[in-house]
C-alpha cells in the first residue's frame, strides 16, 4: 500500500488503537433539511473537534465547515436520487475524484445497494470509483445501503459487505445486527457501523459499545448525536467508548453529567417558566378579582340592606 493512501487511512482509523469516530452529517443528499441538521454548519461548529473524521457532501464542506479545521473530511461522491423519489438504489457517481483532491478529503464514499433493482449500476460504480481513487492514493469507503426491500441480518449484511471488500473498497460501512461477529469475521477490511435512526442515548451507546466488541474499528453516528438534546455530551460519552475503553454504564454517567452542565440548554426552562408565569395566573386572577367579588359585595351592601332599611 502506498504512503499517501496508508497516511490518509490513518486519518480515519487512528492507528494507535485502530479506532474510529465519524460524524454523519451527509444525510441532506437525499433526505433535504433534516430534523435538527437544517443549519449544517451551526451543527457541526460544536461536534468538530471531537470525531476523528466527518462525512459529508461537497456543498456541506464548501458552506458549512472552517476551512481552518485539521479535522478529516470524507466525501460522499454518489447521488442522484431523493426520498421522494422511485427508488433510493439509483445512484451514481455525481463528484469527481479530481474535485475531491481540490477539497482536501482523505477519503471518498458511496453507496452500494446489494440486492435491489440497480444493484449492477451501483457495484460497477464502486469497482470504477476504485480504479480512479487509487491513482491518487485516495480511500474508498463503501457503505451497504439498505432498504425496506432489502434484509438486516448477519446472512445480508456478509454478504454485502464482502462485495464491496471485493471490489477493492478500503474501509466498509454498515449497520450492526445480532451475531454481527460473522459479518466482521468475513470482510477482510476494517467495519464501521452505522449509528441509524435516532434511538434513546443509552441504547445509541450500546449500540456502540455492542459494535466494538463484536470487532467494528468504530462509528459514523449522526442523528443519535445531533438529534440528541445535548449533542457535545453525546459525542464525548460515545468517544468514550471508542477511544477510552468506558463501558456503557460509565459513558451513559458521562453523557447524564456533561447534559446537567450543558450551559447551550438553559434558557428552554426559563422559557417555559415564562410561559406559565405570566399568561394563566395573571388571567385568572383577574378574573376572580374584578367581575365575581366586586359584583358581589356591590350587590350585597348597596342593594339589600337598603331595601331592608326602608
Amino acid at each position: 500500500m502506498e504512503w499517501g493512501l496508508q497516511n490518509r487511512l490513518s486519518r480515519i482509523i487512528k492507528p494507535h488503537n485502530n479506532r474510529a469516530l465519524m460524524l454523519a452529517v451527509d444525510h441532506g443528499y437525499f433526505l433535504g433539511p433534516t430534523e435538527k441538521l437544517e443549519n449544517p454548519k451551526k451543527v457541526i461548529a460544536p461536534l468538530l473537534r471531537h470525531c476523528d473524521s466527518l462525512m459529508l457532501t461537497r456543498g456541506v464542506q464548501r458552506t458549512s465547515v472552517d476551512p481552518a479545521s485539521e479535522t478529516p473530511m470524507v466525501l460522499r461522491v454518489s447521488g442522484g436520487s431523493s426520498i421522494i423519489g422511485d427508488d433510493l438504489s439509483q445512484e451514481d457517481i455525481t463528484v469527481s475524484i479530481e474535485e475531491a483532491l481540490r477539497l482536501n478529503a482523505s477519503c471518498v464514499a458511496m453507496s452500494i445497494f446489494v440486492g435491489s433493482k440497480y444493484e449492477y449500476q451501483t457495484i460497477v460504480n464502486l469497482g470504477k470509483l476504485v480504479n480512479e481513487a487509487e491513482k491518487y492514493g485516495m480511500p474508498v469507503l463503501a457503505v451497504t445501503a439498505v432498504g425496506k426491500e432489502l434484509g438486516k441480518d448477519a446472512r445480508y449484511l456478509s454478504l454485502a459487505c464482502r462485495v464491496a471488500a471485493e471490489q477493492g473498497a478500503h474501509i466498509v460501512k454498515t449497520y450492526y445486527c445480532d451475531n454481527f461477529e460473522k459479518v466482521v469475521e468475513s470482510c477482510p477490511v476494517p467495519i464501521i457501523v452505522a449509528g441509524g435512526k435516532k434511538i434513546p442515548e443509552r441504547d445509541a451507546l450500546q449500540l456502540t459499545y455492542n459494535a466494538i466488541k463484536a470487532g467494528a474499528v468504530g462509528l459514523d453516528m449522526g442523528r443519535n448525536i445531533w438529534q440528541s438534546e445535548h449533542p457535545v455530551a453525546m459525542i464525548k460519552a460515545a468517544r468514550s467508548i471508542i477511544h477510552g475503553n468506558s463501558n456503557v454504564e460509565q459513558a451513559y454517567a458521562l453523557y447524564k453529567k456533561l447534559a446537567a452542565n450543558d450551559k447551550s440548554k438553559k434558557p428552554n426552562p426559563n422559557q417555559n417558566k415564562n410561559k406559565s408565569k405570566k399568561p394563566n395566573p395573571n388571567q385568572n386572577k383577574n378574573k376572580s378579582k374584578k367581575p365575581n367579588p366586586n359584583q358581589n359585595k356591590n350587590k350585597s351592601k348597596k342593594s339589600n340592606p337598603n331595601q331592608n332599611k326602608k
